[in-house]
């Protein structure tokens, strides 16, 4: 497996017919390489390091909108040792070994929009992703597991804010469904979680992510029910609830919500009478109307299980940023088999399956998702 090291060896190749070039030329030529080959250049020559450690450089990685990266995060609950946090990096097509970000036992991974994010049943602590500045924050007002998690910006902030919606409570061991409905907005400016408006309670019998997914899109963060298909959205600047309404296309078995570029897409496993399919419709965010995308090959589909009578409906999860919609198998002896969907002017959609997972793989009791842009910043800093 490619490992990602800051501490690469020099390149070996000779830089000597770029010594001739400009700054401003060697700049966009650097700037337009993947992510992880701006890391090894920056160990190739001084000169190279100070372009990339500049604030202009870090612009010009921006502009070239770098694809958001897909990552696995594989939770040992007996040996701590054995988690790992896996990505694959689109523009290198390989898969990369990562830190793990240190947690407890009974807390929950994620990340979204450029963090990693890790709670607790009372706890919150975050850090940009690829980075070991970790920042935690005061406790919860209402102590939950496995809750949604987003992340936005106020209008001209630089301080990230983190909503946090749903997620259940225990009660000596035992599961409160009655009283999951929690919102919490954190403010970085005064430290502290914001309750904010419930979440609708026709949730209320799946409040959490095992069954529920989410998309922040257009200044609004939505929450969509995996099996249940009623979605809601809450308004990021107002703290208002939509009205909930049923998103469920003819056939839709299971679903997830995601934000690509300027379509809101959603994500479904079907059964008709044709068979069995994987789906994407684009949705109309004010009407919930949908139109039907893409439909993955019939050979992709059946990679990701062992064969048609093992349709494990629960066990196909789905992910996705920008124009990327990754959907795999998170059965262990499955090795996650994973393919993408790359959405392009709007409504051209190319599928293909991304490289396997290395195996063996140690055991994982939990694995977990998300997909998400890295900062080049974190990284070097």
């Amino acid at each position: 497996m490619e490992e990602l090291n800051l501490c690469k060896e020099p390149m070996k190749n000779s830089v000597s017919n770029f010594s001739s070039l400009s700054s401003d030329l060697t700049e966009l030529i650097l700037s337009i390489l993947p992510v992880t080959s701006i890391v090894r250049a920056t160990a190739v020559c001084k000169h190279w390091q100070s372009i990339i450690s500049t604030s202009t450089f870090s612009s010009a990685v921006a502009a070239t909108r770098k694809k958001p990266f897909f990552f696995l995060y594989g939770l040992n609950n007996i040996f701590p040792r054995n988690n790992r946090l896996l990505a694959f990096d689109p523009d290198f097509n390989n898969w990369l070994s990562l830190p793990v970000f240190r947690q407890q036992n009974d807390s929950c991974f994620t990340g979204c929009d450029g963090f990693c994010v890790c709670t607790t049943s009372s706890s919150f602590s975050f850090c940009p992703i690829l980075s070991q500045d970790v920042h935690v924050t005061c406790m919860f007002n209402c102590p939950r597991l496995n809750p949604l998690v987003g992340v936005f910006y106020d209008k001209g902030c630089k301080l990230p804010r983190f909503i946090v919606v749903g997620g259940v409570k225990f009660i000596g061991g035992l599961v409160d469904i009655e009283d999951g409905l929690f919102v919490e907005i954190y403010n970085p400016h005064c430290g502290c979680w914001e309750n904010c408006s419930p979440l609708p309670a026709d949730f209320r019998t799946g409040n959490s992510s095992q069954s529920l997914t989410s998309a922040s899109f257009d200044g609004k963060f939505y929450v969509y029910g995996i099996y249940s298909g009623f979605v809601s959205t809450f308004d990021l600047i107002t703290h208002v609830w939509s009205e909930v309404q049923t998103l469920r296309p003819p056939g839709v078995l299971s679903g997830f919500l995601i934000s690509c570029n300027e379509l809101l897409v959603l994500a479904g496993l079907c059964y008709d009478h044709h068979g069995m399919s994987f789906n994407l419709w684009s949705i109309d965010e004010k009407t919930m109307e949908f139109s039907e995308l893409a439909i993955m090959p019939g050979e992709l589909l059946a990679c990701l299980f062992d064969g048609e009578e093992d349709y494990n409906l629960a066990s196909l999860k789905c992910v996705g940023l920008d124009n990327l919609v990754y959907v795999y198998n998170e059965e262990h002896h499955m090795n996650y088999p994973t393919c993408v969907c790359e959405i392009s002017n709007g409504s051209k959609c190319r599928w293909r399956r991304i490289p396997d997972l290395p195996v063996p793989l140690n055991h994982f009791h939990k694995v977990t998702s998300f997909c998400s842009s890295v900062s080049i910043d974190s990284i070097l800093n």
